[in-house]
This record gives structure tokens, sequence and C-alpha cells, in this order.
């Protein structure tokens, strides 16, 4: 018996749109990675890009538990002696591109190279409501119903 492996024309990606508002970042994350790399399926190969395409709406409103607003931390550096800047996720969350709180999180759960950036273009993260990929007609998929501790909102309410 021989091992599977899938070849670009086998591939068959679809789209789905996911709203953020309410959801625990790190378990969205870690759902979005998986669908991304195309886990999900039968016919997944680990060199092949065999993922579908996700489109997370509002973005902004995704929720961290415990003191992760206040206490987690971002670095970047500016490439200059002494040029490392820090970030919280509070202030990232409420500032220009609140997107990419959720983009960094996905981002670190993807391989790195050149099949992680290939990988991560399907990932279209939009901070509102609106997100200009009407045309591919995008699936609701409803990760707060996968589990309950998915959402902050169904965690109070049930």
């Amino acid at each position: 018996m021989k091992t599977y492996s899938a070849k670009p024309g086998d591939i068959e990606r679809e789209w789905f749109v996911i709203d953020a508002e309410g959801l625990v970042l790190g378990r969205l994350a870690s759902i979005v990675a998986n669908r991304l790399r195309g886990k999900h399926k039968a016919m997944y190969t680990p060199h092949m890009d065999c993922g579908d395409h996700i489109v997370i709406v509002n973005a902004e409103k995704v929720a961290l538990t415990g003191r992760k607003l206040t206490d987690k931390t971002y670095f970047r550096h500016t490439g200059y002696p002494g040029g490392i800047k820090e970030s919280t996720a509070g202030k990232m969350l409420s500032g220009k591109r609140p997107e990419q709180v959720i983009e960094l999180a996905v981002r670190r759960m993807i391989p790195r190279g050149p099949l992680g950036n290939q990988v991560m273009r399907k990932l279209h993260v939009y901070a509102g409501a609106e997100h200009v990929h009407q045309a591919q007609s995008p699936k609701a998929l409803d990760i707060a119903s996968m589990n309950s501790k998915n959402s902050t909102l169904e965690a109070a309410n049930g």
C-alpha cells in the first residue's frame, strides 16, 4: 500500500468567514492555523498547501482571558541600535491595526519558510464587520459552537 500524496490539481480550496466577536484569541488562532494548513482534510500532505481561505471579521472584538489585555507584550525592532519597541495587546486592539493581534497569533502557529508564507496569504483579517470577499461566497464557520470554552460570551451565559 502506497502513501497518498496530494498533487496541486487535487487540491480544492473553499472560503470560510469567521466572526471573531467574543472568541478567545488562542483558541481561534489554533483552529484557523489548522484550517489554513489543511490538516482538517483527509488528503492533507505536509509539503503541500492544502488549506482553505479564511476571512476573519470583527477582529477588534476578539477576547483575551485573564490579564492578557494589559500583561501580554509584543516586541518589534526598528533595525537601529536600541530600537526595540513594545506594545501591549490592549494597545494593539484599540490602535490603528487591531487585526494584527490575530495575524501574529496565527503566524506563530504556522511553519516558517516559503510554505508558511504561502499559507499566510490565504488569511484575510478585517477589524470591522465588512469584508471585500463577497464574490467568493464564503461559508460561515461557527467556532463558538465547537466548544463552550471557545467563546467568552457563551461562557458567561452558560
